[in-house]
């Protein structure tokens, strides 16, 4: 339930002002491949095309990253993030940590 928080990349919300900056907030979630997946991609390399096990994978990582980020805003109280980015980086071999990360702020409707 994402409706009561407003995630912005920009550093301002048209129409509303902020009040007060709350803080960092984040959320981060460590995925590994599957085996089965790997071998699914290394049939796909040798004919081309994308990997869309992959795909799947990465964009259900960055879905479960950006709400745990905004259960850390909302904790803490706020009605947005803005300046919201990912970041993602190889824990280890064949795992990857995706990082949604973002300024909580308070609004104020103008």
């Amino acid at each position: 339930m994402r409706a009561d928080i407003i995630v912005t990349t920009t550093d301002e919300i048209k129409g509303h002002e902020i009040t007060e900056v709350i803080g960092l907030v984040r959320g981060n979630v460590i995925r590994a491949k599957h085996i089965g997946t790997d071998i699914i991609a290394a049939l796909r390399n040798l004919v081309g095309g994308e990997v869309s096990e992959y795909t799947k994978l990465m964009a259900e990582a960055r879905e479960q990253a950006t709400d745990r980020m905004i259960s850390d805003a909302r904790l803490k109280g706020a009605d947005a993030i803005v300046g919201m980015r990912f970041t993602t980086s190889m824990v280890m071999a064949g795992s990857a940590e995706i990082l949604a990360f973002g300024t909580a702020v308070r609004l104020k409707q103008k």
